[in-house]
């Protein structure tokens, strides 16, 4: 399938839709797959326009079973999601020392209770901070923003010689990752 029909249903704009409110009939596969470097591939081929990304990528939602779905409201797509189909690639804090985070496609999310970090494991098999970002989609801390994020940390005996790298934001705590007595927190991110 080409990208042209399905485009042609999508907002300019790059605004969210509600995605999660559609339940189209027509249902298919396109051969598309969000890498778990952030690269989208069409048919093998990498999508070069960021504004395409983004735009495919306010379309995109996750159902309960795991599947990453392009939505319009006259047709699903299913399509192929390696890790998380969002990577985060900024964090900042505001006035307020709130911790602000940008995906590769250019959400913003604000960590606090409800959008938290937590620890998961990559295909891989390493433990990375993730946060949901919306319609059940995720995005992976990028390594340098662990890194920036790491350099703000405080740790918190979790007992047994075990420790937690984590941050404040919005009063709620996020981990960014568990640490054994005598561990650097680089040494607790393996991925590139």
């Amino acid at each position: 399938m080409t990208l042209d029909p399905l485009l042609a249903q999508i907002d300019p704009h790059g605004e969210i839709p509600p995605v999660d409110r559609w339940h189209p009939e027509q249902r298919g596969e396109m051969d598309l797959t969000i890498a778990a470097d952030g690269r989208w591939l069409h048919e093998g081929e990498a999508i070069a326009r960021p504004r395409l990304v983004r735009l495919l990528s306010t379309i995109l939602r996750r159902e309960p079973d795991g599947d990453h779905w392009l939505v319009t409201p006259a047709e699903m797509q299913r399509i192929r999601v390696e890790d998380r189909p969002f990577l985060i690639i900024d964090a900042e804090p505001d006035e307020s020392g709130d911790w602000w985070l940008t995906t590769n496609v250019g959400d913003r999310v604000r960590l606090d209770e409800a959008c938290r970090l937590s620890l998961s494991d990559t295909p891989g098999g390493e433990s990375i901070p993730e946060v949901q970002v919306r319609f059940g989609l995720a995005a992976r801390l990028g390594r340098n923003v662990y890194y920036r994020l790491v350099e703000q940390a405080e740790t918190r005996a979790v007992g047994d010689g075990v420790f937690e790298l984590g941050l404040t934001s919005h009063g709620a705590w996020q981990p960014l990752g568990r640490l054994h007595e005598g561990e650097r927190p680089d040494d607790e991110f393996p991925c590139g």
